[in-house]
């Protein structure tokens, strides 16, 4: 999907990806979403994950606005130890709960949106984001943080809930098989 250009494409594209995970999160049951799936993460770990790196684009832009030197991805973290750096942020919220979980992520995503309606066409797209170190616009990063983080985490959902449902049925269906 080509990244978004203006503000209402970006707005649109935010808005439907969110609505579509909501609807994934609502089919989680909630014995499922604290299960631990795939490479040591479960589905409310996504979740606090997305909140959190909403959070950190947030950052980034202040920082950037203020004059500050922006920390990518985090103080003391360099792109190269992201898997570090994810594993530090899932284990200081390891007791996060599966409602805590889904209330951080709304909440963020209803932050991330506050910004993005206070800033006009040209603040998100006429230039890089200051403190970027990149040629990306605001808007840019803005969509990295929200719309595509949406659609995989939405996409990790779905892979879970379905391995969730081929593990259940896998006792049921070798009983049948059996007779």
């Amino acid at each position: 999907m080509p990244a978004a250009t203006t503000k209402e494409d970006l707005l649109a594209i935010a808005d439907k990806e969110f609505s579509t995970l909501l609807k994934v999160i609502a089919t989680v049951p909630a014995g499922a979403a604290q299960a631990v799936v795939d490479d040591n993460w479960s589905i409310c770990d996504v979740l606090v994950h997305r909140a959190h790196w909403i959070d950190l684009f947030l950052g980034w832009y202040a920082d950037g606005q203020a004059g500050k030197i922006v920390a990518f991805p985090a103080p003391g973290y360099k792109w190269n130890q992201l898997r570090t750096y994810n594993d530090h942020v899932l284990s200081e919220n390891a007791e996060v709960g599966w409602a805590e979980a889904k209330l951080r992520f709304v909440m963020a995503h209803q932050r991330w949106h506050a910004l993005v309606d206070r800033l006009d066409q040209d603040e998100l797209y006429g230039a890089p984001m200051k403190g970027g170190n990149n040629n990306w616009s605001t808007g840019r990063w803005a969509e990295a943080a929200a719309s595509s983080h949406y659609r995989s985490a939405a996409k990790f959902i779905r892979a879970c809930l379905r391995q969730m449902d081929q593990a259940a049925q896998l006792p049921e269906t070798a009983q049948r098989h059996r007779g």
